[in-house]
């Protein structure tokens, strides 16, 4: 039998690959002639999703099924509350996890809100990754 803090590090390690692949995917999609913007945003919302899960895993603190950047940077805060707070401008993310994917009211990203989320997505890896450290 594993010890606990290992099968914790393999789950985080599960997240974090998840969130960079939806990071890389979301930096191919901008950076393709034409930029193919509203599935880079998805992909940006998703990554920090994920990185924020890893997280908030690697702090055994539970969390719901939710897209909603702001109610994970809440649970945040009961371990990190300094890097919640740095990363509350990811909250603009979260329209991108779910309504831009669907035709309605919700508009089309122009080129510089894609710019804008992919680098969001960033500062929440980068966030993550430096409270996380190596594990």
């Amino acid at each position: 039998m594993r010890p606990p803090e290992e099968v914790k590090k393999e789950i985080v390690r599960q997240w974090l690959a998840k969130a960079e692949q939806d990071m890389k995917a979301g930096e191919v999609l901008l950076a393709a002639e034409p930029p193919f913007l509203y599935p880079a945003c998805f992909h940006a919302q998703q990554s920090a999703e994920k990185y924020l899960k890893a997280l908030l895993t690697w702090h055994q603190i539970e969390f719901p099924k939710t897209h909603a950047i702001e109610q994970l940077l809440d649970l945040v805060k009961q371990a990190d509350a300094k890097t919640a707070t740095s990363l509350s401008d990811a909250v603009v993310l979260t329209p991108y996890g779910v309504d831009i994917r669907y035709p309605g009211d919700q508009p089309e990203p122009d080129l510089e809100e894609t710019r804008e989320a992919v680098e969001l997505a960033r500062r929440v890896r980068d966030a993550v990754m430096d409270r996380l450290g190596e594990i």
